[in-house]
């Protein structure tokens, strides 16, 4: 894949501090960033068109715009009648793009925000806003010879976060729930190996009081958590940020998430491809968009991530570093010489 300007020096920014910062404990380690933009396996599609590689996101014009369409999962199909009245999910996409022409990409995106389909529109989220933000929850805790790591995320960002730090010499648990696997364990199996391999892995049912009592346990006494789930999932498990930082006070939280864990869009899902668009990290040839490589926001959250958690280590912790995938696409997109045409 053909890295932009933009993607380059973005990620070569992060894997400098990544170095210095391992450096500075005692073994620098290089990053090297077009692997971690390389999913490891082929797909049947190119990565530059109007298709995303996988063939589960498209971008489609609407009467007023383009928006990001992202029918990763059996829901999102199956919510396709109530948003645009969509009976067919086997070849859903002709009734859609015909039906997107006729409505206002802000229509369509409401509308599908409140069924939780990851739909965004092309370049809606500007980069207004530091990519990370560490939001003070706790109090520094300055003294860590060693780090241990929780790892709760799925996909693609997280995991590579919980993979990088574990060659900042972090000791990171993945846990699984037993329901819902992850969703690349099947899905990209080369990918799911590379970015989990080397963690202790932990498969518990998120329906057990003795399991949930123990995942709040450990909360407390890691050094940082790393999620990638919406705020509400975690209510609804009945744990809380607040609660934790009393437990944990000098706990580092990684929250990567669609459009930020907080402001007015926490409950908004989005993926790699949709998330990326919705931050303008796409191409534009004569005048429409195309993706700009696969799932891109997954592995530029990924790096920014890591490097979030171990700079607020380094400041001794006690917060919550919100990456979200759509606002960091907008920070490399702002890198970029590239302008609509």
């Amino acid at each position: 894949m053909t890295i932009s300007v933009a993607i380059a020096s973005a990620m070569s920014d992060w894997a400098a501090e990544f170095a210095e910062w391992t450096a500075r404990r005692g073994t620098r380690v290089a990053i090297d960033p077009p692997a971690l933009l390389d999913r490891g396996e082929p797909h049947p599609r190119s990565t530059s068109g109007k298709i995303s590689a996988n063939g589960s996101c498209e971008l489609i014009a609407t009467r007023d715009g383009w928006i990001a369409v992202n029918l990763a999962r059996a829901t999102d199909r199956s919510a396709l009648d109530a948003w645009v009245g969509q009976h067919d999910t086997a070849n859903p996409w002709p009734a859609v793009r015909a039906a997107a022409a006729h409505r206002s990409s802000q229509e369509l995106v409401d509308l599908a925000r409140l069924l939780g389909m990851p739909v965004a529109i092309v370049g809606e989220v500007r980069s207004q806003r530091q990519a990370l933000q560490s939001i003070v929850c706790g109090v520094r805790k300055l003294e860590r010879a060693t780090f241990d790591v929780l790892d709760l995320t799925s996909m693609w960002a997280g995991p590579l976060c919980g993979e990088l730090l574990t060659r900042a010499g972090a000791s990171v648990t993945k846990v699984e729930s037993r329901a819902r696997p992850d969703g690349i364990r099947l899905g990209s199996p080369a990918l799911y190996k590379r970015l989990n391999t080397r963690k202790l892995q932990v498969v518990i049912d998120f329906e057990s009081a003795v399991a949930l009592n123990w995942l709040r346990a450990r909360m407390v006494t890691a050094d940082v958590v790393l999620t990638s789930a919406r705020p509400r999932a975690f209510t609804q498990l009945g744990i809380d940020t607040e609660t934790i930082f009393d437990g944990n006070p000098g706990l580092v939280w990684v929250a990567v998430s669609g459009y930020g864990w907080t402001g007015d869009a926490p409950d908004r899902v989005a993926f790699g491809d949709d998330a990326a668009a919705a931050g303008g990290r796409v191409d534009w040839v004569d005048g429409e968009p195309h993706f700009h490589g696969d799932a891109v926001a997954d592995p530029l959250t990924g790096i920014a991530a890591a490097v979030g958690a171990l700079r607020a280590l380094d400041q001794g912790g006690g917060v919550l570093v919100d990456a979200p995938l759509a606002v960091i696409a907008a920070d490399v997109a702002r890198r970029s010489v590239q302008t609509p045409q």
